[in-house]
């Protein structure tokens, strides 16, 4: 049997980040840390604090120019598409929840090509393939079948799935996926047990090592994520980074990103959770470019057009467009009722607009297949 347990150096890192003392932090030690060329993770505790949420002027003009020297001023494109929602887990944040009285909806391999066939019409050359958590409807062999249509005509294919074996990812792999993103939710193991009641995904120690058992596979890139508002926004922050620097040291060569989602509004639950504005979400995306130079950062339409516009250039690398949180949507009316409510509903054309306007180059395609 597959052990279970992510290893003890990754538990430490992130046993440390959620201990760290914010409010210890003073104005001398932010000031150092932005003069650092390069940070430690007590130095991204320093960018995180309440402390350095004065110093967003100096921390984006040092996000802008670490951003221009890695990535240019591309920004790539990239849309979801929603295979299924039926989950049996019951996450008290997610429209998903088992519980949930909501229209829930399978994409056939037929109806799949369909949506595909529509997404590559927008001109994109990056899907993100999403279900909820049900191996009896949307299994590895589901999977496979849709990674395997993706793959076809999308440079780069992505997952967003229930975490997956390692010999799993390694069959998704050779079907065509690229890239796989499994966001913690949120670091803290007490307010994990608490946001998840029952359900696989209330394993905390196997949804941490997805990430790692993706990458042993062959995966190319990952992507990381918490879930900002379930618990302490900065030690999530936090304990991401020291995700982040885990995996980096032990897969070097790895594609790997941050996304940093806000709750958005699910009826009867946003009131359990905490909250998180713009500002203090704008100090953790600026602190995280500085801490991880090279890694992408995606920036989801959970925030509205007018703030993921401001943001272009200070460390976001990755936009979705034409996003529909329903199954399927793309290529005819969607299936079932959508995940969240979005805040972004721009289409192609407009994004790459927007993104044109302040002086970037929408990226559709940035690797090949061979």
């Amino acid at each position: 049997m597959e052990n279970n347990s992510p290893p003890d150096s990754l538990l430490a890192a992130i046993h440390w980040a959620l201990a760290f003392d914010f409010q210890a932090i003073t104005p001398a030690r932010v000031a150092k840390a932005l003069q650092r060329e390069s940070l430690t993770l007590a130095d991204l505790g320093a960018l995180l604090s309440p402390v350095a949420a004065d110093y967003l002027e100096p921390l984006a003009q040092r996000a802008r120019r670490v951003t221009r020297s890695f990535f240019g001023r591309n920004i790539g494109l990239y849309t979801p598409l929603y295979l299924a929602n039926h989950c049996v887990n019951h996450c008290l944040y997610c429209g998903y929840h088992y519980g949930n009285a909501i229209r829930r909806g399978v994409l056939t391999p037929p109806e799949i090509a369909g949506e595909l066939a529509a997404i590559k019409a927008m001109g994109l050359s990056d899907v993100l393939l999403l279900t909820g958590e049900s191996r009896q409807l949307s299994g590895p062999d589901y999977l496979e079948v849709a990674v395997r249509l993706a793959a076809r005509n999308f440079a780069s294919v992505g997952l967003e799935v229930y975490p997956l074996k390692t010999e799993e990812y390694a069959r998704l792999r050779l079907a065509g996926a690229d890239y796989v993103c499994v966001y913690q939710e949120t670091y803290d193991p007490q307010v994990y047990a608490q946001a998840h009641p029952k359900g696989p995904k209330r394993n905390y120690a196997w949804r941490l090592g997805a990430p790692g058992r993706a990458l042993a596979a062959g995966i190319r890139g990952v992507g990381l994520g918490a879930l900002l508002g379930l618990a302490d926004f900065r030690h999530d922050a936090l304990a991401l980074g020291a995700h982040g620097q885990f995996l980096e040291r032990q897969y070097p060569a790895a594609d790997l990103a941050y996304s940093t989602p806000r709750l958005r509004p699910i009826p009867g639950v946003m009131g359990q959770f905490g909250r998180i504005n713009e500002r203090e979400l704008t100090q953790i995306i600026l602190a995280l470019r500085l801490f991880s130079p090279s890694f992408g950062l995606s920036l989801s339409t959970r925030e509205s057009p007018g703030f993921r516009d401001n943001l272009i250039g200070l460390g976001i690398t990755r936009l979705s467009a034409a996003v529909k949180t329903s199954v399927g949507g793309h290529d005819g009316p969607g299936q079932g009722d959508e995940q969240f409510q979005k805040s972004d509903g721009r289409d192609v054309a407009e994004v790459c607009q927007a993104i044109v306007a302040r002086g970037h180059q929408p990226v559709f395609t940035d690797y090949a297949r061979l």
